[in-house]
């Protein structure tokens, strides 16, 4: 797959908001991405009802991704929760074969936005690279449920799977916990209540994963005006998720705060350089890596957050999905 050129990408230069040293940062692919972003001038999502983000952001999800993969099977089901909801949730799978390793998937969007269907995509190329199942979570969202519903949703997901997949011809002996974003914050959660819980798990993939409890970190600093992801955004997302300011507090937030990480499920973490959340997910690395857990960290130079999601567009999205991909069969084979 060839990469859009720049030039095919944004057709003029336009002022962007961010300081001239980030904008240097980025690739020209990237930056002109960003351009093409800010051309369109949509409203800010901050200052969109709850219901115009989701969206605006469903209708954009597609736009950069790689074509969409043929898979065998892909079938939407429920999942209980512990308060009788049911959680929408889709397998994907390559081949109907039985005893496949299964990857329990949370999607992004700072609790308040993002899908089954905004990362559908994604989800299909990860079955279809790693050969893996994946059950990817629509997991209840903010405000209409505050924290820890997400967090609750994504575990209650977790410990269905492991009693229920052998009915759907996953292999619950090789499962593995993932998401991007917020998502990733769940997949931390996931990891360390699986621990708790005995319920073994051979990889947790983190994609650029929050973290921390607050915005102050040197990147949070830096990339305050973005590209993508912006101060504006977060907070907005976060006064949506949280109840008071002390469930900031609460580790199933900011893993950062988790007392005791030894023990997790191996740990690949995939980071974009030019990224407020950077920091904290090295931060996440060192902090897995002290307690003895086995770490792979790679940070994708000069792209922002959501490339994962920008395959037709990044040559770097690509990587991370061929990474990702060997990450998961290595663990579990």
């Amino acid at each position: 797959m060839s990469e859009l050129s720049p030039r095919s990408v944004a057709h003029a230069a336009v002022e962007l908001p961010m300081p001239a040293e980030v904008i240097a940062e980025l690739t020209p692919t990237m930056r002109s991405v960003v351009e093409r972003m800010a051309r369109a001038q949509h409203t800010p999502m901050w200052e969109l009802t709850v219901e115009q983000a989701r969206q605006g952001y469903e209708v954009g999800s597609g736009v950069l991704e790689i074509p969409k993969p043929a898979l065998d099977r892909v079938e939407d089901l429920h999942i209980p929760a512990r308060d009788g909801y049911q959680i929408p949730a889709r397998l994907y799978a390559a081949t109907w074969d039985p005893l496949q390793p299964v990857l329990l998937f949370t999607h992004g969007g700072g609790f308040t936005i993002g899908s089954v269907v905004t990362h559908d995509i994604l989800c299909r190329e990860l079955a279809h690279q790693a050969g893996c199942m994946v059950i990817s979570v629509d997991y209840r969202l903010a405000p209409e449920h505050k924290f820890p519903i997400a967090s609750n949703d994504a575990w209650d997901a977790l410990q269905w799977l492991a009693q229920q997949g052998m009915q759907l011809g996953a292999d619950t002996r090789r499962m593995a916990v993932g998401g991007d974003s917020a998502g990733g914050t769940l997949a931390a959660v996931n990891a360390i209540l699986a621990r708790d819980a005995g319920i073994s798990l051979a990889l947790q993939l983190l994609i650029y994963p929050g973290c921390a409890a607050h915005q102050d970190t040197p990147s949070h600093a830096r990339y305050a005006q973005g590209p993508i992801l912006t101060e504006p955004m977060i907070s907005w997302m976060f006064a949506n998720y949280t109840r008071t300011p002390a469930d900031r507090n609460d580790w199933r937030f900011a893993p950062l705060l988790a007392p005791d990480v030894r023990g997790v499920a191996p740990a690949s973490l995939h980071l974009a350089q030019c990224d407020s959340l950077v920091d904290e997910g090295v931060m996440y690395a060192d902090k897995l890596r002290a307690a003895g857990v086995a770490v792979e960290l790679d940070v994708y130079p000069g792209v922002a957050h959501e490339f994962v999601k920008m395959g037709r567009a990044l040559k770097e999205a690509r990587a991370c999905h061929a990474n990702m991909a060997k990450a998961l069969r290595a663990a579990f084979d």
